[in-house]
């Protein structure tokens, strides 16, 4: 048969110790749409004796619309899609902004986890829920007064040129 063995040295702290807090920023818009940007924050604390190394945190994002179930690649939502750090002292923290442009309209759901390059445990954030309301395609506030003001500037701009002339 095949032996499995895992050994951790005594005393050296592993991302169990770890926990990560994420919280939508306060600032954020209250039905937010296509366009707009969302910020989350998260704490990463070492709430172990000893220090953590090595740690990775990422963002993660999945939309969970009934019947488009789906992981989003974030690609063109955030520019901003891991922190490193290279030690935690035990109870120092790692506070992280992670902005995210709001692409698609839908309900998403998005989490932050961190591992330690010693642990084999993976440490995930609560869930941060969201909605994402569709922009509308034309306003007609801002199309309206274009389209009727461009012909009527051009026309006068032609008829002050021909009585200048």
């Amino acid at each position: 048969g095949l032996a499995l063995c895992l050994a951790f040295p005594a005393g050296d702290a592993l991302a169990g110790d770890l926990s990560v807090d994420l919280r939508p920023a306060a600032e954020n818009p209250i039905s937010p749409e296509m366009g707009d940007t969302l910020l989350f924050r998260t704490v990463i604390r070492n709430d172990g004796g000893a220090p953590v190394d090595g740690i990775i945190a990422w963002i993660s994002l999945v939309q969970i619309d009934k019947g488009k179930e789906q992981p989003v690649d974030l690609e063109d939502w955030s520019a901003h899609k891991a922190v490193t750090a290279a030690s935690l002292a035990p109870g120092q923290v790692l506070a992280t902004d992670w902005p995210m442009r709001l692409i698609q309209a839908g309900t998403y759901r998005v989490v932050v986890s961190a591992v330690s390059r010693d642990s084999p445990a993976l440490v995930a954030s609560p869930f941060a829920d969201f909605k994402v309301r569709q922009k509308p395609v034309v306003e007609s506030q801002r199309v309206l007064p274009v389209a009727l003001g461009l012909p009527l500037l051009l026309a006068g701009a032609m008829l002050w040129r021909r009585r200048q002339g």
